[in-house]
């Protein structure tokens, strides 16, 4: 299958720390597991190219890479700030995924305190434990494969204080009371409210899966990094044109650390 897509960059797309289970391989290609598939992708200039994918599939992928958004008219937008206008020349190319929100939520609850190749460790390891195998590799587990489990259960994950904070969330959803689908339609701040009730979520986490796992472009997760561009460039606050805030907040994060020469 192949699918046009311009002013698009698909190794800063699945690079930039808003995805986990995607793997560079030596000829530029990228392997991953979505939606319980085992997936190749590779960039040729404007085409996004899926190896083995149907054209019945078309409107999953159209929706996971996020062809519903219109972002050249959001980099003209955000343009219109100095500092914006060079984060979309550099790392315009960016998408914000649209991924499942169960995934989202618990591998950023995994993200606390921890770098992108231990994250992806422990996710791979979560997968192994107790998730489905698939043709090649194994499906994300399902909230339901996790709630009765203890934090013994999970010490092969070796993911330390985070086991306790994954078991309350997959507890809560299956339960019934966390409603995933729900926060995809409430108001920003009661969605955040309502992540945070899980143990161990604050703020940042909340912010990270609601605008990855719950396309809320409205989110706007401020770690180390925002932190430090909002006060080198923003000191009098970040402009209010600049929306939606979640794509912009993409781009600088990745602009500030190609500044600070980090990737």
């Amino acid at each position: 299958m192949k699918l046009e897509i311009t002013g698009f960059s698909l190794r800063d797309t699945l690079n930039c720390g808003q995805c986990f289970r995607w793997e560079e391989q030596p000829d530029g290609s990228f392997k991953g597991i979505v939606n319980g598939k085992s997936i190749t992708v590779f960039q040729k200039d404007d085409l996004l190219i899926l190896p083995g994918v149907d054209d019945s599939e078309c409107p999953f992928w159209e929706r996971y890479f996020d062809f519903g958004t219109d972002y050249a008219a959001l980099r003209t937008r955000f343009s219109e700030d100095p500092t914006l206008k060079l984060a979309c020349e550099k790392a315009g190319g960016i998408r914000l995924l649209q991924q499942d929100p169960w995934e989202t939520l618990c591998s950023f609850i995994i993200s606390q305190n921890n770098n992108i190749p231990r994250i992806k460790m422990i996710i791979a390891r979560l997968c192994e434990q107790f998730g489905e195998r698939t043709e090649d590799g194994y499906a994300f587990p399902a909230p339901e494969a996790l709630a009765g489990c203890t934090v013994e259960d999970l010490a092969p994950l070796k993911a330390g204080f985070r086991a306790k904070y994954i078991l309350d969330a997959a507890r809560k959803v299956v339960s019934g009371e966390l409603d995933l689908p729900a926060l995809s339609e409430m108001p920003l701040e009661e969605a955040r409210a309502k992540l945070m009730n899980i143990y161990g979520v604050g703020p940042k986490v909340a912010e990270c899966a609601l605008l990855y796992g719950f396309h809320r472009l409205d989110a706007f997760p401020i770690d180390t990094w925002i932190k430090k561009a909002l006060q080198r460039y923003y000191p009098a606050g970040f402009p209010d044109f600049a929306e939606p805030k979640g794509v912009a907040q993409q781009f600088l994060f990745h602009y500030i650390r190609l500044e600070d020469h980090v990737i």
